[in-house]
């Protein structure tokens, strides 16, 4: 089994969105996934109760805020969606049970001040522990200047970063249906697909 984490502890950067969407891919290549969630919002589980039982099956996984326990022995994959503010007992629970973690990071001056800190924390955690860790910008316009500073502050930090994903109603669309992009038409989000390209190819890699 490979669980992955999605955290930050900035709140609204799109780590539902990308929790939703990675257990979406990897169920969509017949895999079995547990999708869990322990920010008290619980919104990946929301997007898992709207769930057409027509397209590929995503299990539960039974976590919340105050109870982080193991994955279901059955999931090959196990995706855990977590809050704003992590830290304490439950960074530590959340990183002793990751394989991946992913840090998701948008485009402006508060997200990537928020972001630093907590990227330096996961980096000394890592020398202790047995974790992947990678970083996703979300909400990216390239046209922006403000997506040209988060490629700078990227760029300056030693974790490798996996891709960006553009500013689009696109996901929020979806994910009211229960749907990820790895539900729709190719045809239909050809360029959303290729954004996600270098993401999956990390994501398949064993460390």
């Amino acid at each position: 089994m490979t669980i992955i984490s999605i955290a930050n502890i900035k709140g609204g950067v799109g780590k539902s969105t990308l929790a939703t969407n990675i257990a979406g891919y990897f169920a969509s290549k017949g895999r079995e996934v547990c999708l869990g969630d322990i920010d008290k919002q619980q919104s990946s589980q929301l997007w898992l109760g709207l769930r057409p039982p027509s397209i590929s099956k995503i299990h539960s996984w039974p976590i919340n805020y105050d109870h982080i326990t193991k994955a279901p022995e059955h999931c090959d994959y196990a995706i855990m969606d977590t809050p704003a503010g992590l830290h304490g007992w439950r960074l530590k629970e959340v990183l002793s049970l990751s394989d991946k973690v992913i840090v998701p990071i948008q485009p402006s001056i508060f997200d990537i001040f928020a972001s630093r800190e907590f990227l330096n924390e996961l980096t000394q955690a890592k020398k202790s522990r047995r974790f992947s860790l990678g970083i996703i910008g979300m909400r990216v316009d390239e046209r922006t200047i403000a997506a040209t500073k988060l490629k700078e502050f990227m760029q300056a930090i030693d974790i490798p970063v996996l891709g960006f994903i553009r500013d689009t109603q696109y996901y929020i669309q979806m994910a009211a249906h229960g749907f990820s992009l790895f539900d729709m038409s190719p045809a239909r989000v050809q360029r959303d697909l290729e954004q996600w390209e270098p993401i999956i190819d990390w994501l398949n890699h064993e460390d």
